[in-house]
């Protein structure tokens, strides 16, 4: 398998700092420079903006934050800026970043300045950095420029002028970031087939999907070696059975199998999407839950058992926004307590679908991914439809993050997962399509 080639461009340590006669202008009403009032806007060219925070520095000898923003451009963007350097846009305003308008704008926020920067996009596969320093906020008239380069030549003036001036610090880099990009053939419940999307749109099937809907138990779509394997313990941990009368969704499975018909990932619905009492939705309270299930390789046996390798846990939100939160973790076994690594946690709108992503710089060993506390890169995305749209999931997954295919499986296993699950936390007043209600045979993982 080849990746595609990706770039990723950082916009970060991103600070404020205001000279000492207009300092005190962005924080009126009271406000404290450590309570960070000040945000900006990052744009390029069409693609999405940005916010980000923007901390306020008080000295030259501040340390600068971890504030950043980041772009993710795909091999035909990496082509057309290759020829054509794009436009870095930076808007910095003084006000609550959390406080939102209708158009989008935080309600009394204040716009400070722009800034502008060149980033001439010249290569994918080499690191680059386009900026790192200070910028001065807004444009100067022709006539304020005339009078700088007339008084620079006594000396000292720029300096001066420099520092009586708002200033932002941004540093601007491109790495490469390749990625193996998948898409299923038809929605997953459809138990289709999953491509290999190369460069020119050249699409190999790799993966083949069976899923099971089977109503009358949840238990019967699990191995039966969970209740004789030591890993009961987090069936046991994961899972709390909530047989309750009435209305529930459970017993959802989706099997990966690779091209020779072995199954080398799966998804299993743990615990069950039931209502919370005396409404029609799946509550924060009491999401419903997925485990997503790797083999395990034993001596001569091909697959002796199965183990947990991530938890997904969904529900409804509420608010003015109707939206389906989630949360993801990564599950760690070793001789101790079974524990679950918090990786992704957010909310997607119900109508407009959005992109399940984890963006972690992560270290792999033996199959494990382990999340470190320092850095920030991505592992792997996943864009899933609104309700009532057909969904084809595509999933991109970060080439450091693959050694075999095998890998990749549990990525396609967890993007599988999170698009039913927005059918999973439907309101329970609207009925579900056929293929998630019908009842089938076992699924077997053996």
């Amino acid at each position: 398998m080849d990746p595609c080639p990706y770039v990723r461009l950082t916009v970060d340590s991103l600070a404020l700092k205001l000279p000492s006669s207009a300092a005190p202008s962005p924080l009126s009403g009271g406000i404290h420079p450590s309570t960070t009032p000040c945000f900006c806007k990052i744009r390029i060219n069409n693609f999405p903006t940005h916010t980000a925070l923007l901390p306020l520095l008080t000295s030259d000898d501040s340390s600068l934050p971890n504030s950043s923003a980041v772009f993710h451009l795909d091999s035909a963007a990496i082509r057309r800026f290759s020829a054509k350097p794009l436009t870095l846009h930076l808007s910095v305003y003084a006000g609550s970043i959390a406080a939102r308008s209708c158009c989008g704008f935080s309600a009394g926020a204040r716009l400070l300045g722009r800034v502008h920067t060149t980033v001439p996009l010249s290569s994918a596969s080499r690191s680059a950095t386009y900026h790192s320093g200070w910028l001065s906020l807004g444009k100067k008239s022709k006539k304020r420029k005339k009078e700088k380069k007339e008084r620079s030549s006594e000396g000292g003036e720029e300096v001066l002028e420099e520092e009586c001036s708002a200033r932002v610090h941004m540093v601007v880099r491109s790495e490469p970031d390749p990625r193996f990009v998948f898409q299923f053939g038809g929605e997953p419940e459809c138990s289709p087939v999953v491509f290999l999307v190369q460069e020119n749109n050249i699409r190999q099937p790799v993966f083949s999907c069976k899923f099971s809907a089977d109503r009358n138990s949840r238990t019967r779509s699990l191995p039966s070696d969970f209740t004789k394997h030591p890993i009961s313990k987090w069936k046991r941990t994961f899972s709390s059975v909530r047989e309750r009368p009435g209305r529930e969704r459970k017993g959802w499975m989706i099997m990966i199998h690779d091209l020779s018909g072995s199954p080398v990932a799966a998804a299993s619905m743990i615990t069950p999407f039931v209502p919370s009492p005396g409404s029609d939705r799946v509550s924060r309270s009491n999401p419903g839950a997925w485990l997503i299930l790797r083999p395990s390789h034993n001596g001569a046996t091909p697959i002796s058992s199965w183990k947990p390798w991530g938890r997904l846990e969904a529900w409804r939100e509420r608010g003015s926004v109707d939206g389906l939160g989630y949360k993801f973790e990564l599950v760690t076994e070793t001789n101790g307590p079974i524990n679950g690594i918090p990786i992704a946690e957010s909310t997607m709108s119900t109508k407009k679908g959005g992109e399940f992503c984890i963006d972690y710089r992560v270290m792999k060993d033996n199959g494990v991914l382990y999340v470190p506390h320092y850095g920030k890169g991505f592992v792997m995305g996943s864009s899933v439809e609104g309700e009532g749209k057909v969904s084809k999931p595509v999933v991109q997954v970060g080439a450091q993050h693959v050694t075999c295919m095998a890998d990749a499986a549990l990525f396609i296993a967890l993007s599988a997962a999170i698009d039913l699950s927005m059918d999973a936390c439907k309101l329970f007043s609207h009925k579900l399509r056929k293929e998630l209600c019908h009842e089938e045979h076992n699924v077997s993982l053996s």
